[in-house]
């Protein structure tokens, strides 16, 4: 699979991530076959979350048997000093390892919650203490809406390796400031920092529980995907033509597999093939940012 330069971090990202929160809908043995499925296509870099349920658990095993061959992006909601700290420590205890490659603030949305990530008691100064012992080897951060916002992140942040948010055709296709991730893409890159793209697969909201309880969707992701081997391979495509170092795997486990060939198989996709698929998606409603929990 193809890797690319996360940044100016010295990583070099294969392009697809695999987001490990679809571990937590596996028993321990699918687990286990589902990391070697993945890192048996070439996949290196890995994106895991305390609030991912168990899925630190589940991951446990088999990244401590491969741990020189994965690069482990974990992630905290914390905001102030003293949470960050405690959930980094639980982190590495729940995943059985000594440190974590890339630490990120996890969900970003607010301009309170950069000011007191900043501040004095925020959770940055965690990271840098941490990082300083070993524990962490880059900063990075998150965000599944506000573009303004990852922009003044990147302002403020100055040791800001990495950043997490949404890109797909329907928001390029937007073309208004609630959904310039292009801007951040742009910005990142002047800045020498990777980028992870999420929700490359997102197809719209689901139906109200109403018209469909969530006991009954048939995937576990907050939105509803793209299904199709054809869909996934064109918004992955897609996804990785724009520029971003590595497309983020969806959360369902069911997915992963299409998404994996889909990488595998990736060899660009012309300017002309990106615009025609943003024109035939521009009026599909788009299910970031107004949602903001993943």
């Amino acid at each position: 699979m193809e890797t690319r330069p996360l940044g100016d971090t010295g990583q070099d990202s294969s392009v697809m991530t695999f987001g490990a929160i679809a571990l937590s809908l596996l028993e321990q043995e699918g687990a286990n076959q589902m990391v070697e499925l993945v890192l048996d296509h070439g996949v290196n870099h890995f994106d895991v979350a305390p609030s991912y349920g168990d899925a630190e658990l589940k991951l446990g095993p088999k990244l401590r048997q491969h741990r020189e061959e994965i690069f482990l992006g974990c992630k905290t909601q914390e905001r102030g000093y003293e949470g960050a700290k405690r959930k980094l420590d639980r982190s590495l205890d729940r995943l059985g390892v000594d440190h974590i490659d890339l630490y990120q603030v996890h969900g970003l949305e607010y301009d309170s919650e950069l000011d007191e990530i900043t501040g004095e008691d925020g959770a940055l100064r965690a990271f840098r203490e941490a990082k300083e012992a070993g524990k962490i080897g880059h900063i990075g951060l998150t965000s599944h809406g506000n573009p303004g916002l990852i922009r003044d992140a990147i302002d403020r942040i100055d040791d800001l390796e990495t950043l997490m948010f949404p890109l797909n055709p329907v928001v390029v296709g937007k073309d208004d400031a609630e959904h310039d991730y292009a801007g951040v893409l742009q910005a990142a890159e002047e800045a020498g920092i990777g980028t992870l793209g999420i929700k490359a697969f997102a197809k719209g909201r689901w139906p109200s529980t109403d018209d469909l309880p969530e006991t009954d969707r048939p995937y576990a992701n907050w939105y509803e995907p793209v299904d199709s081997p054809e869909e996934i391979s064109e918004r992955f495509d897609f996804a990785a033509s724009r520029g971003l170092t590595s497309v983020v795997s969806p959360g369902d486990p069911k997915l992963v597999a299409m998404v994996l060939q889909a990488a595998s198989r990736y060899d660009g996709m012309d300017e002309a093939a990106q615009r025609s698929l943003v024109e035939r998606l521009r009026h599909d409603e788009s299910p970031v940012p107004e949602q903001l929990h993943h």
